[in-house]
């Protein structure tokens, strides 16, 4: 099942936050005040960053974000599907699915983008079967704290 991340997940999402980055699914950590900051500003408004949370049989068993921007590239609106994380011994259960056909259904978007490590190859299995075409670009970021 999937929900709308509520305030009374914070312990959950920050648990789960901090799994998702220290998986191979992302190619560095981030420092714990991020994980934190990222549940504050959901729980502040929906205008950036939205958070799911996926549950199992009543348990909390992983999470989703999703972030907006404006891409002239894209003509329109663009979400980024900035963090998807299913608990190991959870996945193949069809939450990834259930995410994946939620938000294919939002209209107001010209682009549904994200990104993914290389070596996640059962991630990039997945995404290529709901037919999601890599974006040949290199990123380039300058972290200010």
């Amino acid at each position: 099942m999937l929900r709308k991340i509520q305030k009374s997940d914070q312990e959950a999402f920050l648990a789960l936050s901090k799994e998702f980055y220290q998986s191979d699914a992302v190619s560095h950590p981030v420092p714990e005040s991020y994980h934190l900051r990222a549940f504050q500003e959901m729980m502040r408004s929906d205008a950036y960053l939205e958070g799911y949370i996926f549950e199992l049989e009543g348990q909390i068993v992983g999470y989703a974000l999703t972030a907006k921007t404006f891409s002239p590239e894209a003509g329109g609106m663009a979400l980024w599907l900035e963090e998807v994380y299913i608990r190991p011994a959870f996945r193949s259960h069809g939450l990834g699915r259930e995410f994946f056909e939620y938000v294919e259904a939002l209209e107001g978007f010209a682009r549904l983008r994200l990104e993914v490590a290389p070596e996640n190859t059962r991630a990039i299995q997945l995404y290529e079967r709901l037919g999601y075409q890599p974006l040949d670009y290199l990123q380039r970021v300058r972290d200010r704290g």
